[in-house]
């Protein structure tokens, strides 16, 4: 239980969740860009950037957006998504993996998470295909960095018949079984956006081995123009292109990008041993045959370690308990020493906006055990274990500040601030 009179000293400079590394040398290409007048969407940055993404991650053709929002946007409708038609997504996500589905008139079907990677599970992911026999496209999310089960997640698609959008936005320079991810769906999306691994303040890029798909990307994302000699549009377009100054900053970053997944491993390295002797876990990555990009270092508390907590829509609260802890304890505790946490992303079949949509775990069809939700985080059980498995873990997970800049001394002191907590 943590109080105030454990008096840890709060930081003089706040210690963010996940905040952009600049460096002084990385700007030229952006000033560059500046001095020769090439400031809209077109440039030498854009260009060489798209191709500092084929060479990392692998894939044939990148196509630079405004956000990993459009290229998941342009994704959907590469896959050829429709008005009614149903789309199987991530559960345990951030909305823009969602959103873009939705933007077609598609509707999100949710696939619950599993305890290794935090990410869809297969089972479920089969399960669903027997609910929803017709559905042609599948959202795979990786979670905080780390991927899925990728083998089995394709088999069950190939199986059926299915697309698979990757949304790797928050896993640029992870693999599995040693592949870049970004490269394991027909369509798939990154991010740079600033809390990112690595960042333009905005941005991102579809990816994929299709040229057809990347040139009409490229065409639909500036506003769909015919080649006229005046502007001549002949269907929807959009404004999604990625400016050659963003691009600079992009270009710029690249180089850091596996010194700050080394930095991220360490800070995961030194929560997990600093943490080990607390009734909590990492997030977890090993039974995937991966490697993370560690972009962010999270726990979940053990189930018997879990005091009293209640979370409403935008309100929480919890009883003091000594010995156990709760998420709620320890972000107010975080924040108290000027430390940003952060909880783990709330499920998108919990989210208000899609309370309504199909949900499916691995027992079957999942909405009538969500609607036995209470707001403290109660979870439906069978044979003592939870059936709602991504509404567990966000019941009890947290995102532990994870910024490459925070110092050694920095994270032990937000270390016994957690380890005071369960005192």
């Amino acid at each position: 239980m943590f109080s105030g009179s454990n008096n840890f000293k709060p930081f003089h400079s706040k210690v963010w969740l996940s905040s952009p590394s600049m460096y002084s040398d990385s700007m030229q290409h952006v000033m560059k860009a500046y001095e020769t007048n090439w400031m809209s969407t077109v440039g030498a940055n854009i260009n060489e950037v798209e191709r500092l993404a084929c060479e990392k991650v692998g894939c044939k053709y990148a196509v630079a957006l405004s956000a990993g929002t459009a290229a998941l946007h342009m994704a959907v409708k590469l896959a050829g998504v429709k008005t009614g038609d149903k789309v199987f997504c991530s559960d345990m996500t951030f909305d823009a993996t969602v959103n873009p589905v939705v933007y077609e008139g598609g509707v999100p079907v949710f696939i619950d998470t599993e305890y290794d990677t935090w990410n869809m599970d297969p089972v479920a992911l089969e399960k669903a295909f027997e609910i929803y026999p017709d559905v042609k496209v599948v959202v795979i999310a990786h979670l905080y960095g780390t991927p899925g089960r990728v083998d089995e997640l394709k088999a069950i698609c190939d199986k059926h018949n299915a697309v698979i959008i990757e949304d790797a936005a928050e896993s640029l320079g992870a693999t599995y079984k040693g592949v870049q991810t970004g490269t394991f769906g027909k369509y798939n999306a990154i991010s740079f956006n600033g809390n990112k691994i690595i960042t333009g303040s905005s941005g991102g890029m579809l990816l994929t081995d299709d040229e057809e798909a990347a040139n009409k990307v490229r065409k639909l994302s500036t506003q769909a123009r015919e080649n006229a000699p005046w502007y001549q549009h002949e269907e929807l377009g959009y404004n999604y292109r990625m400016s050659n100054v963003i691009a600079g900053v992009v270009r710029g970053q690249f180089p850091y990008l596996e010194k700050h997944i080394a930095q991220k491993k360490a800070i995961y390295e030194r929560y997990k041993d600093g943490l080990n002797e607390l009734p909590v876990k990492m997030n977890p990555y090993e039974a995937a045959n991966s490697e993370p990009n560690y972009w962010l270092s999270c726990m979940i508390i053990d189930e018997d370690a879990m005091c009293k907590q209640v979370r409403g829509e935008c309100e929480a609260l919890f009883v003091p308990e000594n010995g156990k802890s709760c998420p709620t304890e320890i972000l107010n505790a975080i924040s108290s020493i000027n430390a940003e946490g952060r909880p783990i992303w709330k499920p998108m079949h919990m989210q208000p906006l899609y309370r309504m949509n199909g949900f499916v775990t691995r027992e079957g069809n999942g909405r009538a055990k969500t609607n036995a939700y209470i707001a403290g985080g109660a979870v439906s059980k069978k044979d003592g274990k939870p059936l709602d498995i991504g509404m567990n873990i966000f019941h009890r997970g947290l995102c532990l500040p994870s910024d490459n800049k925070m110092t050694v001394e920095q994270q032990e002191r937000i270390i016994e601030v957690i380890q005071a907590c369960f005192a």
